[in-house]
């Protein structure tokens, strides 16, 4: 399995090249060269996986044996999810009126990005310490004759990682319906929608303030796959965004996307009524974008079972709660954020402030080596 740029200027390379990476060199996005196929028998088998089995099983398409032996590969996928608070890792909630909400949130800062940065951050560890090197990390928040039955996936989207890998899982051949939940920041909707991807004057602010992301990267994967990973044309078309901000689908494209997606857009006043309704019907407290997707599902009836992507825990979104009138349940964890010391480095206009903050990280990591060396640093 081998990686390439969206944009076509960038050799090939093998999982861990892209790990390193970040955006190809040609500016564009690692994408799979090959998207696998899976069929029914195995769709049938993995859909009665635990969560940490089953995503075992789809990094085996995606990483060589060479590369990582399998017995490797489960060590690095059981260390990952060792920290989560659920057993099951993910959990599925049943709520009233139909509404399934999928928690993606017991990793230890509480939102979804534990699931894949866990993993990341293992994968990372055991290819420098193959190379016996160090990097410091800098991270920021922006799915037969008899076949599976088709289930609609409602996925809150800002920077659009998880849709897109939506998109990657039904092209493989997952039986799922995807539809792209946003706040008022709505370029994604307007895409899917009127095929006019363009800025608009300023990113709002919201009460799903995860979300509110004015550009979307992720939507040149998707315009990739869409195309038929046609690299010339997605630099084409991401090249002429980037100069005018402003991009009009064509037609055929916006067709693809239109049957592709599903998309919605929610209000600050639509995502209160969600979070307090839940409450109301279920006793269960949504965190504002979890509520984005939960609004989809109160004003859109389905024929299809569906199942809502809970990104964060609503303790984390105290301000939210109160707005729509609920009380915050805060675990132990978050309770104790309140009496740790608070500090600060004041930075002179002008500095690079990733420089500065890499030389703190690793001033603390140096820092924690040496507590664990039992050594009392003055």
């Amino acid at each position: 399995m081998e990686y390439v740029s969206t944009r076509g200027g960038a050799g090939a390379v093998d999982f861990e090249g892209a790990l390193f990476s970040g955006y190809a060199p040609d500016g564009g996005l690692f994408m799979p060269q090959r998207i696998p196929s899976l069929d029914w028998d195995t769709l049938r088998r993995w859909s009665r996986l635990p969560y940490r089995e089953l995503v075992k099983e789809l990094c085996s398409l995606f990483i060589t044996a060479e590369l990582v032996p399998p017995s490797t590969l489960n060590d690095l996928i059981d260390r990952a999810f060792s920290r989560f608070r659920h057993k099951d890792v993910v959990h599925l909630s049943r709520l009233k009126d139909g509404l399934n909400v999928l928690e993606l949130w017991h990793g230890v800062t509480y939102a979804f990005k534990d699931l894949s940065l866990s993993c990341t951050g293992q994968f990372l560890q055991y290819f420098l310490e193959k190379k016996k090197q160090h990097v410091t990390i800098l991270c920021a928040p922006s799915l037969d004759t008899t076949p599976l039955p088709m289930v609609e996936i409602v996925v809150p989207t800002g920077g659009g990682g998880n849709i897109t890998a939506g998109c990657i899982a039904q092209k493989m051949g997952l039986p799922i319906q995807l539809v792209a939940v946003v706040n008022s920041n709505d370029i994604i909707h307007r895409t899917v929608q009127h095929g006019d991807f363009s800025l608009s004057e300023s990113v709002k602010a919201t009460l799903a303030s995860a979300m509110d992301i004015q550009e979307p990267y992720n939507m040149e994967r998707i315009l990739w796959l869409l195309l038929g990973s046609d690299s010339r044309l997605t630099k084409m078309l991401m090249e002429r965004f980037s100069v005018s901000k402003s991009l009009k689908l064509p037609e055929d494209l916006h067709r693809k996307l239109s049957e592709t997606l599903r998309s919605c857009s929610a209000s600050d006043e639509d995502i209160v009524r969600a979070m307090q309704r839940c409450w109301e019907e279920n006793r269960y407290l949504l965190c504002p974008h979890s509520a984005v997707a939960a609004h989809y599902h109160y004003s859109q009836p389905n024929s299809v079972p569906r199942c809502c992507l809970a990104p964060a825990s609503a303790a984390k979104f105290q301000d939210a709660l109160l707005r729509a009138g609920l009380v915050p349940q805060l675990p132990p964890e978050i309770t104790a954020l309140r009496a740790m010391e608070t500090r600060s480095t004041p930075l002179e206009r002008g500095q690079d402030w990733a420089q500065a903050l890499r030389e703190q990280i690793e001033a603390m990591a140096r820092r924690w080596a040496i507590a664990g060396q039992g050594v009392t640093q003055t």
